[in-house]
Parts: structure tokens; C-alpha cells; sequence
């Protein structure tokens, strides 16, 4: 089907109170429950930064998602203000930095020739990834938080309200929508839709992941990861703001208040499934499938069995980033900017680094043997995990 974010597999036989985000529908925004303090830890192996520098202000206190991208060798990232930078992964060097005149809500996707983001009129822009020049803009039904996608051919946004988009990429001419029913209340975050050559799956609130045909918008098959229960609407969210990860034909599906399922790419039949409440997609190990609960406990599965073989409670309500696996080590970003450093066998804490005060909310990337790291203030580093003498 063509997915090109693929990674190796899993290994596996493939045979409400405290919700710590803003809500569409609902003013508040702080978490209802007290974090816990950062823990105490002797470190033994510690993040080495390679380089740093500030992209504009950052999320400029908003409460955005704004994720950089690694496309062609290079590495790209926006800020809130409209700040674009172009780096080179290895040392931090500038190819280029330009200043949009838009306030930015949602980016950064990429393809080859481009990258995708939307300011805050819900206009999806498309930049030239050589030099940072715009080529086209469309307007969007709505407000968009995830970063677009794009196969190169189309390109994919998913606004708030569940309306999924599509553009040609060389033109910015939309090509069709999709509409699909949305909860009167739902998480202020949605997930990016997972575009491959035939099919895209997108996360929706009401529960569900559905595979849409590219050439059509039509929906191929739709999974139940969350199904609505209890009395008020708060009991009843069940967003699906994780990315679906793709493995080997599976996709890697999780939610909040649902499931952790694999389910079979070619119909969306269920392979797999237990009970689990995320905001983020799983990390995967050699061994192990990582998965940050709601309440920021971490948890390490075993790959083939699906047992619980550890979890780190130490950490709860400190409103955790997407787990990102490094080495033989797990890493983990908080809301105090922290990053911790956990065992993937034991889950046992092995470093801590304070790394941007205003905290660590976009996911983390791996770029070879290294983490890209972009804090809410705008500091985006890369990292080397060592062993500490």
C-alpha cells in the first residue's frame, strides 16, 4: 500500500479527571490532578548536545504541537510566530531562516519538493523546501493542529472538527473531503493522517481510525480503538490523537480512554488488542512496545506476549511528551522541559537532563544514532546518548 514511514517489526506474532490537555468545547486547561515532583536520579548515561539554536519564540505559549520534520537531509521546524528554519541535522547549520507573515498553528510536514503548514486563518501553505520561498496557499474549512502529510502527489490536513482534506501538492488544488462526525466535546490535539501511495489513515475523535482511498476520499475500512461509555461528556472522550504506526502491513493504533490494537492494514481486522488511555503513539523496541498512559505512567510491554513486564509511576501527571527510543534506552520530555532517561529492559530511571523551562510537548525524532529535540521555548537541539564516567 505504499506507507512510506515504515519500521521493522515488532517481533510479533502477527496472527477522567486529569486529562492533561485542552479541550475543544471546555475553557479549562490545566491538569486536575498534581504532578509529581522530578524524581531523584544518579545518572549513568546522560544526552550530549551536539548543537542548539532558537527557532522565533517557540509555541510562544500556546498550546500548539508544532513538530519539526526530517525530509532530504535536511531538518526543518517552525515557530508559533512564523519563523522557518532549514538545518543541517549533524551540525546545526543554517541553510536557511525565513519569517512568514502568518501566525503558525500547525506544521512541519514535507515531501520532496515541499513543506506544509497552516497559520492560524486555517490556510494550508506550501514552501519550497530548497529555499524557503512560498508556493501556493489553500483555505481549510477549520482550525488545524497536526501537521499535514503528503505522498508527494497529495497532500493530507485534518482540521479539528474531523474534516480530512486533500490537495494536489504542485498545485494547492483540493481535490476532495471527507466528513467525519465529531463529539460535541474533544481534546485539543489531533493526529497527523499517515499518507502511503493508495491509502491514508487518519485518527479521529469519535474513537475511530479510518483508511481513506487516496484517489477518492472514500473510506476503505474504519477500527473501533475507543467506544463512548458513561454519563458525562468528559467520561465519554475517546480521541484518538495517536499517530498510527505503521509495522510490516499492520498499523500500531492507540487511544484515549481504548485500546492498543495492531490491526491488519489490508481491511483493518484486528490482529491483537488490551485496554490502554494515551494521548501519544507507542514507542517501539527490539523487544519491548512502550506506551505513555494518560496519567504519565510508563509502561513496558513484552513484543510477543503483550505482558506488562515494567512500569515507571514516578512520573505521573507531569503531562508527558511521546516516548522516543534511543540506544537501549527510552526517553521521555514533561511540562517542566525535563528530559528523562529510562531503561528499556527494567524501565528503572538512567539520566535526566533540563532542557527548556517551558516544557517539551512536539514528539522527538531519531535521526541516526541521535535525537532532535524542539521545546514549547523554541530550543531545538540535537542530542548523542554516552555513558556517564
Amino acid at each position: 500500500m505504499g506507507f512510506s514511514r515504515r519500521l521493522k517489526s515488532l517481533g510479533m506474532p502477527l496472527a477522567l479527571a486529569g486529562v492533561a490537555a485542552v479541550m475543544v468545547g471546555c475553557s479549562s486547561s490545566e491538569n486536575l490532578e498534581k504532578p509529581d515532583p522530578v524524581p531523584e536520579v544518579v545518572s549513568s548515561v546522560t544526552l550530549k548536545e551536539q548543537w542548539s539554536l532558537n527557532v522565533g519564540d517557540g509555541h510562544d505559549g500556546q498550546y500548539l504541537h508544532l513538530e519539526p520534520v526530517i525530509v532530504g537531509g535536511s531538518l526543518y521546524a517552525v515557530s508559533a510566530d512564523g519563523e522557518v528554519v532549514a538545518v543541517g541535522p549533524a551540525t546545526g547549520d543554517i541553510r536557511w531562516r525565513v519569517d512568514l507573515d502568518d501566525r503558525i498553528m500547525a506544521g512541519v510536514g514535507g515531501d520532496s519538493r515541499q513543506l506544509y503548514v497552516v497559520n492560524d486563518n486555517a490556510e494550508l501553505i506550501a514552501i519550497d523546501r530548497q529555499e524557503g520561498e512560498e508556493n501556493w496557499r489553500l483555505n481549510l474549512p477549520n482550525e488545524v493542529l497536526a501537521p499535514p502529510q503528503s505522498n508527494g502527489n497529495l497532500v493530507l490536513t485534518q482540521t479539528i472538527d474531523g474534516k480530512v482534506v486533500a490537495a494536489n501538492a504542485q498545485s494547492g488544488e483540493r481535490l476532495w473531503q471527507y466528513d467525519a462526525p465529531a463529539p460535541s466535546l474533544s481534546i485539543r490535539a489531533t493526529a497527523s493522517p499517515v499518507v502511503g501511495g493508495e491509502l491514508a489513515l487518519v485518527s479521529l475523535a469519535n474513537g475511530r481510525v479510518v483508511a481513506l482511498a487516496l484517489a477518492s476520499g472514500q473510506p476503505v475500512w474504519q477500527y473501533v480503538v475507543g467506544e463512548p461509555s458513561g454519563r458525562t461528556e468528559l467520561e465519554r472522550l475517546v480521541d484518538v490523537t495517536a499517530e498510527p504506526v505503521i509495522v510490516e502491513g499492520a498499523a500500531l493504533l492507540a487511544g484515549y480512554q481504548g485500546k492498543l490494537a495492531l490491526v491488519d492494514l489490508r481491511n483493518g481486522e484486528e490482529i491483537w488488542s488490551r485496554s490502554t488511555s494515551t494521548f501519544h503513539s507507542p514507542a517501539l523496541g527490539p523487544e519491548r512496545v512502550f506506551v505513555v498512559s494518560d496519567n504519565g505512567d510508563v509502561t513496558g510491554l513484552d513484543a510477543r506476549s503483550l505482558d506488562e513486564v515494567w512500569t515507571q509511576d514516578a512520573l505521573s501527571w507531569r503531562r508527558l511528551s511521546a516516548p522516543a527510543v534511543i540506544g537501549d534506552q527510552l526517553v521521555v520530555g514533561d511540562y517542566e522541559g525535563y528530559l528523562h532517561i529510562l531503561s528499556q529492559e527494567n524501565g528503572q530511571f538512567q539520566g535526566q537532563v533540563s532542557f527548556d523551562d517551558e516544557g517539551i510537548r512536539a514528539p522527538m525524532l531519531r535521526w541516526e544514532d541521535r535525537l532532535v529535540v524542539y521545546g514549547n521555548g523554541g530550543r531545538l537541539a540535537v542530542f548523542t546518548l554516552e555513558n556517564r564516567d
